[in-house]
């Protein structure tokens, strides 16, 4: 009897170890902690080298914020969980933005929706280079250059100097957006894969624990 318990228990252990491996097998760490080897980068004017801009440095992705640009994947992703940290180094107040869905990389602007990392307005959605969302709707002045889907509440960001948390679930063209844990936002695409990408715009900011997890 002991002898059968023993089995079953050794292989209730098996399959726990073997299912909690296959989780974590699916996580990609799109940032891998050393280089931006598996990146892409846009610059506007391209008077800069890139790597001027975007740099690692103690494990962290350093971002200049000039000139205007991003990085992006050399991949497109579309069923995903993203999850990206970032903060403002210098304890001053800045402008970033993660890139979704990017159709076409171009200067300087993708076609593409930026989930906002502005301060103060993280959580918001910038319809970039025509991209669209169903939930937009035009006023009857027009559409602005960069229109915008605010945010669902006031701000959660923390105060500059700490470290926030992003995570982004994008399924069949459907974008939801969390800031610190906090619903902010829900958009729907036409696009359903896109590359993702990291902004340079205003001052220096930094970025750790970029993982995507691919969803069912």
């Amino acid at each position: 009897m002991n002898k059968i318990f023993n089995v079953v228990a050794l292989t209730l252990l098996f399959l726990t170890s073997f299912s909690g491996q296959a989780k974590a097998q699916e996580v990609e760490k799109l940032f891998n902690g050393t280089d931006l080897s598996n990146w892409n980068f846009v610059l506007d004017k391209n008077n800069v080298p890139a790597e001027k801009v975007f740099y690692v440095k103690d494990g962290l992705i350093h971002i200049a914020g000039e000139p205007l640009g991003y990085m992006y994947t050399k991949q497109k992703y579309g069923h995903y969980h993203l999850h990206a940290e970032w903060r403002w180094p210098q304890g001053i107040e800045s402008n970033s933005g993660i890139f979704l869905l990017i159709e076409r990389p171009e200067t300087p602007f993708p076609n593409g929706i930026e989930c906002q990392l502005k301060a103060g307005s993280a959580g918001d959605f910038v319809l970039l280079n025509g991209s669209d969302l169903a939930e937009y709707k035009n006023p009857e002045s027009g559409r602005p250059k960069f229109p915008v889907i605010a945010k669902a509440k006031v701000s959660t960001e923390k105060v500059a100097g700490e470290w926030n948390c992003a995570d982004v679930y994008c399924h069949d063209g459907v974008i939801s957006v969390y800031i610190n844990g906090v619903f902010q936002n829900k958009g729907t695409n036409k696009i359903k894969e896109g590359y993702i990408g990291l902004q340079s715009e205003g001052k220096d900011v930094e970025f750790r624990n970029v993982t995507l997890t691919p969803l069912p």
